[in-house]
């Protein structure tokens, strides 16, 4: 109990120091909050107001009727340039899409005919390149198939019959994923931060040498910094799902947001073991930040929040799958996303769980030395 007791009185001191740090205070509520905001919908991997201009070398009622297709919020008003000035607008940015309608388009496709449109498409931009060009073949195909059942027409017959349907997120919106996934990456980020920033705090303000002082033991100073850094990130991170994400965003959460908190609390065992790690093998704030930028940035790209952690080569997979990080973004989609409950996503909570151990116990016998080395 005494042990115990020790480690919730060191936490609240951790508490009354992070309340007397305005920037990392600041850093939190942005993080949580505008960062989150901004970075599902400030950054929009989907298809919104994209600049498209085409030639219409046809002039019929099929090529305006396809031109119509093209409308908001996906495109702009298509601009009717002619076909010299394809080159110019695609140079200068002016346009991401350019069409070119054929002469005898409408009346190629009356006799039956398989006419071709040409897309000319800046590529730079590949996602929206990508999804620009199958939306526009997808959109035209339609209002084909329309014209020609109007007139009468017999349509070429497909060899498939093939029905799309999109599961957990049907209109395929971006910032239902990048909103969940901005959160995922602050807490791993802000939890090692806060819990390394401490250690640093500490002996940088000579208050290290101070608890050495008394009858502590390392493992009490790491379990206090542990709870209170990762309960103020479990809090944050509760309220900006609940505010930010499902009533600012209208990010439905198809889980049990309890479960992921319960997986979160976990996860923010390993993360700040990692911090304190970390924290005891810079000597100094900028070698801490060069740490941090070396470590935690890479795992957050690599654990499948940012890309597909099937889409990575076999070593670097399997590599992935033993880091924490990645069972934690593993859970949080199965939970958030897909409606998963505890026997889909226990072995992530074991995964989790044992990694975080043996971090845990790593960082404590480095812990442990830098203490008798300052000592």
């Amino acid at each position: 109990m005494d042990r115990l007791a020790s480690i919730f009185r060191l936490g609240l001191k951790e508490l009354q120091s992070l309340r007397r740090d305005p920037v990392l205070l600041l850093l939190i509520l942005w993080a949580f909050s505008a960062g989150v905001y901004m970075a599902a919908d400030g950054m929009r991997s989907d298809l919104n107001n994209v600049a498209v201009a085409v030639v219409d070398e046809d002039r019929s009622p099929l090529s305006r009727r396809l031109i119509d297709t093209l409308r908001l919020p996906e495109f702009r008003k298509p601009d009717l340039i002619s076909f010299a000035g394809i080159d110019r607008g695609l140079d200068t940015q002016a346009y991401s899409f350019v069409l070119v309608i054929p002469e005898r388009f409408e009346a190629d496709v009356v006799r039956g005919n398989t006419p071709k449109i040409l897309l000319n498409i800046d590529a730079t931009a590949m996602m929206q390149a990508g999804t620009g060009a199958n939306h526009i073949a997808q959109a035209f195909a339609q209002e084909i198939a329309r014209y020609q059942h109007g007139r009468g027409i017999a349509a070429a017959a497909m060899p498939v019959d093939l029905i799309i349907r999109y599961a957990f997120n049907p209109n395929l919106t971006s910032s239902w994923f990048s909103a969940i996934m901005e959160i995922i990456n602050n807490i791993t980020m802000l939890t090692v931060v806060l819990t390394g920033a401490a250690v640093m705090r500490e002996r940088e303000h000579g208050t290290l040498e101070h608890l050495l002082s008394m009858p502590l033991t390392p493992f009490e100073i790491m379990m206090a910094k542990v709870w209170a850094n990762g309960l103020v990130i479990l809090v944050v991170a509760g309220l900006s799902l609940k505010i930010v994400i499902e009533q600012l965003l209208g990010v439905p959460v198809a889980g049990s947001v309890a479960l992921f908190l319960s997986g979160t609390a976990l996860y923010l065992f390993f993360a700040s073991a990692l911090g304190i790690l970390l924290g005891t093998i810079a000597r100094s704030m900028p070698q801490f930040g060069l740490l941090f930028i070396l470590t935690i940035l890479p795992m957050n790209l690599l654990s499948g929040g940012e890309t597909p952690i099937e889409s990575q080569p076999l070593m670097l997979r399997t590599l992935m799958s033993a880091v924490p990080s990645t069972q934690f973004v593993s859970m949080t989609q199965a939970v958030l996303y897909r409606g998963a409950d505890f026997w889909i996503v226990w072995p992530k909570f074991v995964a989790m769980t044992l990694v975080g151990l043996l971090l845990f116990t790593l960082a404590a016998i480095r812990f442990r030395k830098s203490i008798a080395a300052a000592h």
